[in-house]
């Protein structure tokens, strides 16, 4: 089931399933530790007249956030009932608190009851094996630890004198048959159940007794910490304070945070504007405070791997940054950098993915080759594409007279690496490709070592490393020379997404495959926009790779079998991917001479719009004949493709439409390389 309407503050991320219950709840760092590890977490209401759940299909839901924050607004409807309440949760920004406001109306013409009940299921460090959680009559709430974790569920009613719950329970849930303490609100009284410790879950109740055709407020809250002190410390500050004050700094905090991009926004139409801030909010919540740049954080993947995509996979982060660091978010691409500078290898690249505390991620990749030999587990442009993306990073900071340690502790390993990984001819040497599933040169690992070597030659010439700066730059053209000698196909007039070392024919063999990642020719600069070679793949890859359903939209590739849904190729290439069909609106907007040349690229916007959840939330991809969200979701990477191609968009938008000389803010909107140093 999608994950949708994230929140958080860099150290506490919550997400939640279609029918809004809690799902993941990820503390203290986005992406480690997940608290709940996919156990439900319930919500329910009571009433003399019957009992919900909040997912029950008589509870109608309308999910968004509040405009231009990460506080949540779902309206929800209980017809049969009379009943009708509105949720808006958030994440403090300065303290780990998550907090939930309810509005609820009785739409009866009599006062009556009603009991709302907040239930966690938690697995603390992951997992549920010697949990603990116990009534704290000081605290007035259920206190659930484990380590060096603690976790507090609170609840208050500012037309109560006291803000203690009316019941509890705790017990112990997936074992001896037993479901969990949230069957034990069904009948509108808790047992009360002080401790239990194990496999266990807890419920608090909030009673409220709501006049006719009236409304009352009640506030649900979690704190976070790492020693009851801690949440102790907590308590106290909100309850002191009223959590309706760290709601409202929470929302006018990132009401403020959105608005300070400095793109012209009012030149887009507004739901392209509108789209655009709700990408740049969704992809902070996948950013944790030390820097990793998270690829997504469902943890509804489990069921298919054992595997999530709580990682920070290099490339995913450079792309994200870079898409920041064009919105002037400069701090936090600065964070993601300092993690890969702190993660470099001695050897000067970069692994396949990491966790959020820096240390190494799982893997896939073998260290050796089908001939027994070693190999590196790594995909280059993971490495090249740091590279490329620091470099602009100070530039549009305008902090390259600050860089000279960027240079000597990470520029110079990596360029260095870059330049020595490769053949005879010129090429970069094998390594996996961006999509992880083959071992050879490709055309998007080619693109990417030319921009990081363009790169590394610039920050050469910056810091007066004139030997290097000559040596990247013709090291460079070297590869685009080997480039155009080797993944061109003269007989088919376009480029190659690979080649694949052959030791029976001792030679590479091309593949003919078309990719939507082979874009990265034109998008980091090793061929110029006008190359008619170029113009004849990019055309050839809307018309191999377009999915031909209502659903429409691009696929990665030829036969993408990663949750194929039919063998229909001719018609389904791959299921439709939003980073892929945004990088050839990226092609449109780029190759475009006249303002109606943007149509189709806006179009292609408007598509993903579409096919995001209602809230703005972009899956990896989705279904091709019902456009349902599929893999993960929120993919970071999908929001950070809409962000830059939105930018492009704009700086095209005004190129085109006025003859003015382009301001500092035009100016960072650029992509395009400048010539390569000589």
């Amino acid at each position: 089931m999608a994950r949708d309407l994230p929140i958080g503050n860099g150290n506490v991320l919550i997400n939640y399933d279609a029918a809004y219950n809690i799902r993941d709840m990820y503390y203290p760092l986005v992406g480690q530790e997940n608290q709940s590890s996919d156990h439900l977490s319930h919500f329910g209401i009571w009433s003399p007249e019957g009992f919900f759940w909040i997912d029950q299909p008589e509870v109608s839901k309308k999910q968004m956030y509040l405009e231009d924050s990460l506080v949540t607004n779902v309206e929800c409807v209980h017809e049969r009932l009379g009943l009708s309440f509105n949720i808006r949760d958030g994440v403090d920004v300065q303290q780990n608190i998550f907090l939930r406001k309810m509005k609820i109306e009785n739409r009866f013409d009599t006062e009556r009851e009603i009991k709302l009940y907040f239930h966690l299921d938690l697995q603390i460090y992951g997992n549920g094996v010697g949990d603990t959680i116990y009534y704290d009559p000081e605290l007035q709430s259920l206190l659930f630890y484990k380590g060096h974790r603690y976790m507090s569920l609170s609840c208050y009613s500012p037309d109560q004198e006291k803000s203690a719950p009316s019941g509890y329970a705790t017990g112990q849930k997936g074992i001896h048959g037993l479901e969990g303490t949230w069957r034990d609100a069904e009948d509108g009284h808790l047992g009360g159940n002080p401790i239990a410790q194990g496999s266990v879950d807890g419920i608090i109740e909030m009673t409220l007794k709501i006049p006719a055709k009236s409304t009352k407020e009640a506030w649900f809250w979690i704190c976070f910490g790492k020693t009851k002190q801690e949440v102790e410390r907590l308590e106290r500050l909100l309850r002191a304070a009223k959590p309706q004050t760290l709601l409202q700094r929470t929302h006018d905090h990132w009401v403020k945070w959105v608005n300070q991009d400095p793109h012209q926004l009012s030149l887009l139409k507004p739901d392209l504007a509108t789209f655009y801030k709700r990408c740049l909010l969704i992809t902070r919540t996948n950013i944790d405070n030390r820097g990793a740049i998270i690829a997504a954080n469902d943890s509804d993947i489990l069921k298919f791997a054992k595997d999530t995509y709580s990682y920070m996979w290099p490339r995913d982060g450079a792309l994200v940054s870079h898409a920041l660091d064009r919105a002037g978010y400069h701090d936090l691409a600065r964070k993601f950098f300092d993690f890969c500078i702190r993660v470099l290898t001695p050897e000067g690249y970069l692994m396949h993915k990491y966790n959020p505390d820096s240390s190494v991620g799982s893997s896939w990749h073998p260290w050796v080759d089908g001939q027994g030999k070693k190999q590196l587990a790594i995909q280059e442009d993971e490495t090249a594409l740091v590279l490329y993306t620091l470099w602009h990073h100070h530039k549009l900071a305008g902090t390259l007279e600050q860089s000279r340690e960027d240079y000597e502790k990470f520029v110079k390993p990596t360029a260095d690496f870059l330049v020595h990984y490769r053949d005879a001819s010129g090429l970069p040497l094998p390594s996996y490709d961006l999509w992880e599933e083959r071992y050879g040169v490709l055309a998007f690992t080619v693109s990417s070592v030319y921009a990081g070597l363009v790169a590394a030659a610039r920050f050469a010439e910056f810091h007066q490393d004139k030997a290097r700066a000559v040596y990247y730059a013709d090291i460079a053209e070297l590869v685009k020379k080997a480039a155009e000698q080797q993944l061109f196909a003269p007989e088919q007039n376009r480029f190659l997404r690979a080649l694949y070392w052959s030791y029976e024919e001792n030679k590479y063999i091309p593949d003919y495959t078309m990719d939507m990642s082979m874009y990265a020719l034109f998008d980091f600069g090793l061929f110029e926009l006008g190359d008619p070679r170029l113009i004849a793949t990019m055309q050839l890859l809307k018309e191999k790779l377009w999915v031909h359903t209502d659903i429409g939209g691009i696929a990665r590739y030829e036969n993408d079998y990663y949750h194929q849904v039919t063998n229909d190729i001719s018609q389904v290439p791959g299921n439709p991917w939003f980073i892929c069909t945004l990088w050839y609106a990226e092609w449109l907007v780029a190759s475009a001479q006249t303002v109606q040349d943007l149509v189709e690229a806006e179009d292609l916007m408007r598509w993903a719009i579409k096919h995001a959840l209602p809230s703005g939330v972009m899956a990896e991809q989705v279904q091709p004949y019902t456009g349902e969200p599929m893999s993960v979701s929120p993919l970071t990477w999908s929001h950070a493709s809409y962000i830059k191609v939105a930018q492009e968009y704009l700086s095209k938008l005004k190129q085109l439409t006025s003859n003015s000389p382009k301001s500092s803010i035009d100016a960072s909107e650029d992509k395009v390389l400048e010539p390569v140093i000589h």
